[in-house]
């Protein structure tokens, strides 16, 4: 599955001569060892050259389709629990109203975020967005860990990271389910994104999109790499890297909340457990209860290029036994054992 086209983008240059098919909505090139679109990997660099992190900033990572809208929801509803309180009588938070990933934008798709103050670097606004009034910046990316900005990795801030990963088997294939919702949803008129490829509007295979895959070429992969660059951060730097595993999450919501709240420096009082505040955003958070918002029900993100209602599946631990074969499994599960060796991180109880 080697597969190359040429390209006439004159952006591409500066990636790879060529692009690659992979697992991903559009050609994908590669860039500081990582797969993307060509928009991200001129955002990597604004990112890169002029971000200034502040002492206050929470940065959201994580690779596709591992928790991400979830871990958005969450954060969001923790930092502003003071300013938005949870189920408050007017009902007005904002996470009822406006998609998460309105709330915490990526700077990986910064180009469809034209109005958005916080992804504005040449400011380097203290300012967030037009939606609240948050205590601090709240940003999210697929960016891998070692293309972060030098100010966001260093001990000269004290901004905080925190990535959340999945076992590769579920990621692959809620991955492959989303790209080809993309892949086949009708172009609109609207969107600002470039057109896509002719060839890139028919839906993936799944026994290719697993090659692709395999092979690392999957918008912001290799899986393997971009998990364990963050895990090992997450082992040197503590303090700085909080590195969560979206079944843990899942198995022990309560706990890794608190954990999470506390990393973040906005821990929960005992008072605010006595009353419930712990459950009451898990609940507003929940997989359920998000995906039945209309806000997220209905409407298009990212300038109309995909349909909110796309980012939720079934948050499942355990969906890819309905889709791969045994074969499938026991290369996809050696392929992590042997990359994983010797880090200390396993998916042990998520893979056979």
């Amino acid at each position: 599955m080697a597969t190359t086209v040429a390209t006439d983008d004159e952006n591409s240059s500066e990636f790879m001569s060529v692009g690659r098919f992979g697992l991903g909505v559009s050609v994908l090139y590669q860039y500081q060892g990582f797969w993307a679109f060509a928009e991200a990997l001129e955002n990597v660099k604004d990112f890169q050259q002029n971000f200034k992190a502040l002492d206050t900033d929470i940065i959201l990572a994580s690779v596709p389709k591992s928790g991400t809208v979830w871990l958005k929801a969450l954060a969001f509803a923790i930092v502003n629990r003071y300013g938005h309180p949870i189920f408050s009588s007017s009902h007005h938070h904002p996470l009822l109203t406006i998609t998460p990933h309105d709330l915490v934008p990526f700077v990986d798709f910064k180009h469809v975020y034209p109005s958005c103050s916080v992804l504005d670097f040449t400011k380097n606004s203290s300012q967030h967005t037009d939606h609240y009034d948050s205590p601090c910046r709240l940003i999210a990316t697929h960016f891998p860990y070692p293309s972060l900005p030098a100010s966001i990795k260093d001990n000269t801030t004290n901004c905080k990271i925190v990535y959340i990963c999945r076992n590769p088997l579920d990621t692959f294939i809620s991955l492959w389910h989303f790209i080809n919702k993309i892949r086949t949803m009708p172009e609109s008129n609207e969107s600002t994104i470039p057109p896509r490829n002719k060839k890139e509007s028919t839906p993936l295979l799944i026994e290719d999109a697993f090659e692709f895959f395999c092979d690392g070429v999957s918008e912001f992969g290799p899986y393997w790499d971009h998990v364990l660059g963050y895990w090992k951060a997450s082992l040197e730097k503590p303090h700085k890297v909080l590195f969560l595993k979206y079944e843990d999450l899942k198995k022990e919501p309560e706990p890794q909340l608190k954990n999470l709240a506390e990393f973040l420096g906005y821990g929960f009082s005992e008072e605010e457990e006595s009353q419930g505040v712990i459950k009451d955003i898990l609940s507003l958070c929940s997989f359920q209860h998000l995906k039945n918002l209309d806000v997220n029900k209905n409407g298009m993100a990212f300038s109309n290029f995909v349909a909110n209602k796309d980012f939720f599946r079934k948050g499942e631990v355990g969906d890819w036994k309905n889709y791969l074969t045994p074969v499938m499994v026991e290369r996809l599960a050696h392929l992590t054992e042997d990359k994983f060796r010797g880090s200390g991180l396993a998916f042990q109880n998520f893979i056979p």
